[in-house]
């Protein structure tokens, strides 16, 4: 009874009415340009430039949805970037959480000095020249490993990866794996890793987000336009598109024709952020449920 007396008392109507309002508000500044972005997307370019699309699709239509899916690059530009998210977040998840591990054994005698070395690359980075150099030398260059290994091990996810170890799996368990005659590898294949689940899935979004959207790395080092991948493709697009109407207009092309392609152009920046989002909006659902516990691994100790 008490409980409900304060509920509703009059000051915490007012509160709660703020924090509603508040919350609300910020929902709606979140929401509003993924909506927008929707929108637009399905909406004619007329309407688009003439600045009638607010909320809602007007004229609705799939021109831009058109245009880029009826380019065979968009669909070898998926190939490429599956193969390349793929690969890249197993191979960056087995070496980083490899890498945690060993940083997490008290008796690796420089673990300490190791974590400095990792920590400065954090901050610091050889740049880009270096970068190319050294790929270039290890025969890397046009070949998916160029985008695969130099990120393989994140020293963020490492870290967390590390915490994570040392306050969520007991030491007792190694113990035990010891007695039973096995090493540090039965350890972290039969007891780290199958116990890592809230960690991997997080470690698992990142990896597939940074090499989903990745597109410097493959314009530095792939040479052929068969290996480039999905968003280094729609990078292409707008900018051809660009290149394009720059060249009909010195042409002197009609204005109908120029005023065409530009609002097409418009439309495509819309309908490629659709095309190139949508997979990961597909499969953040389904491990959302880890992202919380993963991400605040090793803030609590008990």
């Amino acid at each position: 009874m008490v409980k409900n007396r304060l509920m509703n008392s009059r000051s915490d109507k007012i509160y709660l009415t703020v924090v509603y309002l508040f919350m609300g508000f910020f929902a709606l500044t979140i929401l509003y340009p993924l909506i927008y972005v929707v929108s637009a997307s399905f909406s004619s370019p007329t309407a688009l430039i003439s600045g009638r699309v607010f909320f809602l699709p007007v004229e609705p239509g799939l021109q831009g949805y058109k245009a880029v899916l009826g380019d065979p690059r968009v669909w070898r530009g998926y190939a490429n970037t599956i193969l390349y998210t793929a690969a890249g977040t197993v191979i960056g998840m087995f070496v980083t959480m490899l890498g945690g591990y060993v940083l997490s054994r008290k008796e690796f005698p420089l673990k300490n000095q190791v974590m400095i070395f990792f920590t400065i690359t954090m901050f610091f980075s050889g740049g880009t020249i270096p970068s190319y150099l050294l790929i270039a030398n290890l025969g890397l260059l046009n070949t998916i490993w160029a985008l695969i290994l130099p990120g393989a091990f994140s020293v963020w996810w490492g870290i967390i990866a590390r915490t994570y170890i040392q306050s969520s799996i007991p030491e007792e368990l190694f113990e035990a794996t010891s007695l039973d005659g096995g090493g540090y590898f039965d350890h972290f294949f039969k007891i780290v890793f199958p116990l890592s689940t809230p960690v991997l899935a997080v470690m698992a979004l990142g990896f597939a987000t940074w090499h989903w959207n990745s597109y410097y790395s493959a314009m530095l080092y792939l040479n052929e336009a068969a290996k480039f991948p999905l968003q280094l493709i729609l990078r292409s697009i707008l900018i051809q598109n660009s290149v394009s109407m720059a060249g009909d207009a010195g042409l002197n092309m009609d204005v109908t024709g120029m005023l065409e392609k530009q609002y097409l152009s418009e439309l495509l920046k819309y309908s490629l952020i659709i095309v190139s989002s949508l997979p990961l909006l597909f499969i953040y659902p389904f491990i959302q449920k880890f992202f919380i516990k993963g991400i605040m691994v090793g803030s609590l100790k008990g």
